[in-house]
């Protein structure tokens, strides 16, 4: 078997890697095609560096329309060539549905997977239906995802979230952030544009903490390409934060930490996973909120309240993002930490923790797919 995998993003590549890793441990299997240094140890050689995509942002995609159309054609072009069974694209939909757009035009009846449905359950359902024009078979990170696929016309398998197959801190890292006094971990997210908006108001909800707790400790793991940001930002907190780049540190201040403050996304998996109870704070242009919440189709932005079917995470959005409404939930928090941990639990067992890898599902899903 030939498979052509496109992966446009770090995400992406990790969920391609998994994905190659169980599909040549189910079949004999041949690769080609976009991917970044993950997916290439697995054996995948790139058409082209797949970092060109990965900076392909909302705010850089005018000044490289030009570069990022020639990369779309590039790659449907050696899709059609290239004796491929099947495409797998993966994640970053601006790219991938294009060239699965020109690759179902040249050639109606090859078949075409995608790895991450659209979110379509939180906003632009019509989302879908567009890709159901082009896609026939979609892997679902999230348990609810396949009737909205499966309703657009698409088959669909929920095959589990990559949080459940990462590891967890070994007793001697998470021995490494011990010590006295309530630990915080922030979290202000991975974008220089969430940490420009939101370190000034973690740093004042620090604050707040540290005059109810002398001993407070913060901890704030982050990315290679907004650490000096970080560091500059949080240069005049009242509690000096230890800066974490090390994947192992992240790993045990993550099991280690009494409570988290964390801005929105998938990071609220990744605490589910080490039971670290959280509040979620995430603010951007008033314009940009007026617009989503025009379009939103879901009370609440949190995955572990959505995935869990409850509410139990705090969230403070928009104008809601403020220290004095943030701490005090923070405060509860510390007071009763096992407040969350049900919703926690349930939120990893749907996730699919304890099964088979995700990785391994996926390729499951991709070799009945093609059988069909």
């Amino acid at each position: 078997m030939k498979l052509f995998l496109i992966a446009g993003e770090p995400s992406g590549d990790r969920l391609g890697a998994a994905l190659m890793a169980g599909l040549k441990s189910l079949t004999q299997v041949e690769f080609t095609g976009v991917g970044g240094p993950l997916m290439q140890t697995e054996g995948l050689t790139s058409l082209f560096p797949m970092e060109e995509l990965s900076v392909m942002g909302i705010a850089e995609v005018l000044p490289k329309y030009l570069p990022l159309k020639r990369r779309i054609r590039q790659a449907a072009d050696a899709v059609l060539a290239s004796g491929a069974e099947a495409l797998v694209t993966i994640d970053s939909p601006d790219f991938c549905l294009r060239v699965a757009a020109l690759v179902k035009a040249a050639r109606p009846g090859f078949r075409i997977i995608h790895y991450v449905a659209p979110s379509v359950w939180a906003w632009r359902p019509g989302r879908a239906a567009k890709m159901a024009k082009v896609i026939d078979h979609v892997l679902a990170l999230l348990p609810f995802e396949p009737p909205y696929m499966t309703a657009a016309g698409m088959t669909c398998d929920f095959v589990g979230h990559p949080v459940v197959a990462e590891p967890l801190a070994s007793d001697a890292e998470k021995a490494g952030f011990a010590g006295q006094g309530p630990l915080l971990l922030a979290l202000p997210g991975s974008r220089k544009g969430e940490v420009t908006r939101l370190a000034p108001v973690f740093g004042e909800v620090v604050a707040r903490l540290k005059a109810r707790h002398s001993d407070l400790r913060v901890a704030l793991p982050t990315v290679r390409g907004v650490a000096g940001l970080v560091r500059e930002l949080t240069a005049g907190w009242q509690v000096a934060p230890e800066i974490i780049e090390d994947a192992a540190a992240k790993r045990g201040v993550f099991a280690a930490a009494d409570v988290a403050l964390a801005a929105s996304g998938t990071v609220s998996l990744e605490l589910a996973a080490n039971g670290c109870p959280m509040v979620i704070a995430y603010d951007m242009h008033p314009l940009t909120l007026w617009l989503m919440r025009r379009a939103a189709l879901i009370d609440t932005v949190t995955l572990v309240n959505l995935v869990s079917e409850t509410r139990v995470v705090p969230e403070f959005i928009g104008p809601d993002c403020r220290a004095e409404k943030i701490a005090p939930a923070l405060e509860a928090l510390l007071a009763d930490p096992s407040a969350q941990r049900a919703a926690m639990a349930l939120t990893m067992e749907r996730l699919g923790q304890g099964g088979e890898p995700p990785g391994l599902r996926a390729a499951r899903s991709v070799l009945g797919a093609l059988r069909r």
